[in-house]
Order: structure tokens, then sequence, then C-alpha cells
């Protein structure tokens, strides 16, 4: 969506086409790009979405903006895991989109990215291009549902580089002293750090605020940096006064953003199987990667 968002406190085509998609192996049954609680979505439906998304633009602009056919089709794998997940989500929370609603989001997609880069509307068309407005619409209802009384308490410690982040990570799961010295040093820790969801929806918008209490996130914080951030969740409320102030100043993008992420927890209740041909699902992004392409990593709480 081509929106501002507020960023929180603590992101020869044919021949590489059929390398993409060709084959019959995949997650569950053969001829599977991926399963969604349960549900199939078959090879040949992401080909052909991926020919139609290539189609619509010139190769030579794609490789310029370094769009590859590989990156295309995880993205359309993406979709088709939110879109199944938006679609359950609805379905559990009586949750209905109009047309007009749909043409509203539409109209907000019709302003050019200042910046020049192609989103995700750019390779849709049709009743694909309206299907993934109305899993917006559904994404932005279930964040204005979500965010108010929405909290977590975490414990915040800084790493170097992913092997640091990997050892830290796991003294904090572990807890007891040694975790208790990594955040009691204020040269690269910090405890008890409270956020509200209304007031920091960059923050609600990322792992942290949608893993058990007890969990250990740890990503990057910004991939153009070699820092990393550590985050353990030791509290998590649904029921915190939250300031109605907040709540109305925030965006229809934030609420997209905020609904979106909150479907980390769907997919651990119903489980989502990628064909590895596509990679891997990134718990951190949210969205189909090359295996070596995972931005950090989640670890669950330790065993009572």
């Amino acid at each position: 969506m081509r929106m501002r968002m507020r960023v929180g406190r603590v992101a020869a085509a044919v021949v590489v086409v059929a390398a993409v998609v060709s084959g019959c192996g995949g997650p569950g049954q053969a001829g599977t790009a991926v399963v969604v609680g349960g549900q199939a979505v078959p090879l040949e439906r992401v080909q052909s979405q991926l020919d139609a998304a290539l189609s619509m633009h010139d190769q030579a602009e794609l490789a310029a903006r370094q769009v590859t056919p590989a990156r295309l089709a995880r993205d359309i794998v993406t979709r088709e895991v939110m879109h199944g997940l938006l679609a359950r989500r609805a379905a559990e929370e009586g949750i209905s989109v109009a047309e007009p609603q749909i043409d509203a989001q539409l109209a907000l997609l019709a302003q050019p990215d200042p910046n020049g880069r192609l989103g995700v509307e750019d390779f849709l068309q049709g009743q694909e291009l309206r299907d993934w407005a109305r899993d917006q619409v559904i994404a932005a209802q279930l964040g204005q549902r979500l965010v108010p009384g929405l909290q977590v308490t975490v414990d915040l410690v800084a790493a170097t580089s992913r092997e640091d982040a990997q050892a830290k990570s796991e003294v904090l799961a572990r807890g007891g002293p040694e975790a208790d010295a990594l955040t009691a040093n204020p040269q690269t820790g910090r405890s008890g750090l409270t956020v509200q969801a209304a007031a920091s929806p960059g923050d609600a918008a990322s792992p942290a605020f949608w893993v058990p209490t007890g969990s250990v996130v740890a990503y990057q914080a910004d991939p153009r940096q070699n820092g990393w951030l550590i985050l353990r969740v030791t509290d998590r409320r649904t029921d915190a006064p939250t300031d109605p102030a907040a709540l109305s100043s925030l965006s229809q993008a934030e609420f997209v953003a905020i609904g979106l992420r909150s479907l980390q927890q769907t997919i651990d209740e119903v489980g989502v199987e990628i064909n590895p041909r596509y990679g891997v699902m990134d718990p951190i992004q949210l969205r189909v990667v090359g295996e070596d392409e995972q931005a950090g990593m989640i670890l669950p709480p330790a065993a009572a």
C-alpha cells in the first residue's frame, strides 16, 4: 500500500520461470506449491499468475529493478498463504467486505509510489487485484480489532552479528543469572520495556507482539547495518488501558500491517507447508524467502 507508515521504536525469463515452477514434488502432495491449513494451492496456479505478472512489464525494466522471476514466484506464494489465512480469520471473526470498500482500497493503491518502486498491485489485474484489495481490507479490520488493549513487555539485548544473536538468544531463552546479566548491562540491554500497540504501531507490526510469553525473537533492526535486536517477551496483555487519541491517530496502512502480522499466530495454529522449490516461510519477514535469506529467528518458550 502506498501510504506513509511510521517507524516503530524498537522490511531469458521463460527459462527461469520453468526452473522456478517445474517439477511435481511439493508439500503434502504432488504438484502442490503450498498447503495452508490443509488447503493445497497447485503449482499450475502459481505458474499462471507468474506468467501473467511477467507479461505486464518489460523484462529489461524488471531486470534493472532487480525483480527476478524467482522473487516474483515467492511473492505469489506468499500472497497465496496470506489469502488463505485471511479467509480463515475473516470466517472466524465474522468479517465481511463490501464492494465499495474494495473500490476505496483500490483508489488508495492508484497513488504512484514517490520512489518509483513496484508494489504487489503492479503485478495484478482484474479479479486477482480485487481479491488482493479485499485481503487488505480484511487485514485492516483485524488490526482495528486487535490493537485496543494490546501491550507487551520485553527484555531487550543488542548483538553484533547473527552468531552473537544466536548465542544471546539461547541464553535469554534459558533464563537465569546469565540472562539477567545480559539485560542488566545498560550498554547493551534493558529489561522490563513495556510497549503498547496503539502508541507504537511499527512495533505492533513486528514479531515480538505475536509470540507466546517467554519466546525470544532476534532480527536485524536495519539490514543495512550489522546490529541485531533480541527481545524476550515477558508479558503480553490484550486488556491494557489504551489512549483513545493514540488509537484514532493510526492510519489504514498501519492497521493493515498489524492485521497481516497477526497472521503469524494463525500460521502457528494451522500450519503452512512451502514447496522447497520456492524456499521457506520466514517468521520474521512473514514471507517466502530463499533458505539463506531468513532475517532472524524465534525461539519458543523454555519447557516448564
